[in-house]
């Protein structure tokens, strides 16, 4: 079964400061059709304006990955972690038995375009943890670069869940494929660009679920960026 979850069926936020897009219910947002996608919980597509950005707030029991697609995110935690998350890298914080962070776009004049992914851990009440890495678009063009996954396999970044994160970048006659074990499911999220998933066409902002498929084959791309998630049910 493979279904599209088209960017304008989205819930849709708009703050002035923050503009967010979610592909499943979350704050104001609620559709019971959409509470996630196997382990899955969140994916919120944000804008944060120049000199604006999330307040100190707390997390427990979440694994939260941020990707940046243009502008910079400054991040600090209670765990003493101070950093800039720019475009290419991946960072993971696991909340685990309670955390609290902020998150900025100190720009003067530059919006802050990034995706927030909620991951449910496979285990609750572990210490809090953080991680960040930079992966090259050369590492992630014509293919898929695994990014985030269980046991930091290929240079990922470690995630507490029974996850697996790809960063693709194709285009033109480039392609790529996943095998998928019986009982997984897979999510794309099409950032940029414009991309088949099994034949289904996809542009910027869709999603593609997929369930119960042995393969998951991207192609007929344009300029394409787009994260895969090879998921538990």
């Amino acid at each position: 079964m493979i279904r599209i979850r088209k960017s304008s069926e989205r819930g849709h936020a708009d703050h002035g400061w923050l503009k967010s897009q979610h592909s499943f219910s979350f704050a104001g947002y609620y559709d019971p059709q959409w509470m996630g996608w196997g382990n899955l919980r969140v994916i919120n597509e944000d804008r944060i304006a120049a000199g604006m950005g999330f307040g100190e707030h707390g997390h427990r029991d979440m694994e939260i990955i941020s990707y940046v697609v243009s502008g910079s995110l400054a991040h600090q935690d209670s765990m003493g972690n101070g950093t800039s998350i720019p475009p290419g890298d991946v960072q993971r914080m696991s909340a685990g038995r309670g955390v609290r962070h902020s998150e900025f776009n100190h720009a003067a004049d530059a919006t802050t375009h990034f995706f927030q992914i909620w991951i449910e851990p496979h285990t609750a009440g572990i210490a809090p943890g953080y991680e960040q890495k930079t992966f090259a678009d050369a590492d992630k063009q014509g293919r898929l670069r695994l990014v985030v996954s269980p046991d930091g396999a290929e240079g990922s970044v470690t995630a507490h869940a029974d996850a697996r994160i790809y960063a693709t970048l194709l285009t033109g006659s480039e392609q790529a494929s996943l095998p998928l074990a019986p009982g997984r499911k897979a999510w794309v999220q099409l950032v940029r660009g414009a991309l088949s998933v099994n034949g289904q066409a996809l542009q910027a902002g869709d999603a593609a679920l997929l369930d119960g498929e042995p393969l998951l084959s991207l192609g007929q791309a344009t300029d394409a960026e787009a994260l895969v998630f090879d998921l538990a049910a």
